[in-house]
C-alpha cells in the first residue's frame, strides 16, 4: 500500500530493433530485469527504416531464447508511436541502452517527446564498456564480411546469423 492505495507493479518497456540483437542489449535487458517486476522487450516494427537483415520473427525469437533465464522478462512487437504503446500498456518507465555520449544526445529528445506523449519517464543505462563500441550495424557489417563476432552476440543469435550467412551464400 502507497499512500492508502493498492502500489502498482512496475512495468517498463526496453524498445529497439534488434538487427540483431547483441551482447550489449543482452546487458542491458539483463541489469533493467533487476529493477522492474516486469521488463517487455519491444522489437520495434518500423517502415521508415531500412529493411532489416533479420525478420521480425527471428529477431523476437533470438530475444526470447536469450532472456529464457529472466522469468519477469519477455518480448513483443509493436507498430506506431512508442508513446502509445507505453500507454496501452500502462508502463512504467521506457528503458534504453547508452554506449557514449553522443547515443544520449540522440536519445534525449525523443525521451523528451516520449514524456510530452505519454507522461512516462525514460531510465537510461549506461551499457558496460566492454560493449561501448558494439552496434547491431557494425556487428552485421564485419559478420557478413567474414569476421568473427561471436564474443559480441549471444550464443542464439550466432547461430541464426550463422544460418543467414549460409543461406545468402547459396
Amino acid at each position: 500500500m502507497l499512500n492508502g492505495r493498492p502500489a502498482r507493479v512496475p512495468r517498463a518497456i526496453y524498445p529497439g530493433s534488434f538487427d540483431p540483437p547483441t551482447n550489449g542489449h543482452l546487458d542491458v535487458i539483463e541489469r533493467a530485469s533487476k529493477y522492474f517486476s516486469e521488463l517487455i522487450v519491444a522489437v520495434v516494427v518500423n517502415p521508415q527504416k531500412r529493411e532489416p537483415m533479420f525478420t521480425l520473427e527471428d529477431r523476437e525469437e533470438m530475444i526470447r531464447k536469450c532472456v529464457a533465464h529472466l522469468a519477469n522478462v519477455r518480448v513483443e512487437h509493436f507498430r506506431g508511436l512508442l508513446a502509445d504503446y507505453v500507454k496501452s500498456l500502462e508502463a512504467d518507465v521506457i528503458v534504453k541502452g547508452l554506449r557514449v555520449v553522443s547515443d544520449f544526445e540522440n536519445e534525449m529528445s525523443t525521451a523528451l517527446m516520449n514524456r510530452a506523449l505519454s507522461d512516462v519517464d525514460t531510465m537510461f543505462l549506461m551499457s558496460d564498456q566492454k560493449y561501448s563500441f558494439v552496434s547491431s550495424s557494425i556487428v552485421k557489417e564485419v559478420f557478413f564480411l567474414g569476421g568473427d563476432v561471436a564474443a559480441l552476440v549471444p550464443d542464439p543469435v550466432m547461430r541464426v546469423m550463422a544460418t543467414k550467412r549460409a543461406t545468402l551464400r547459396k
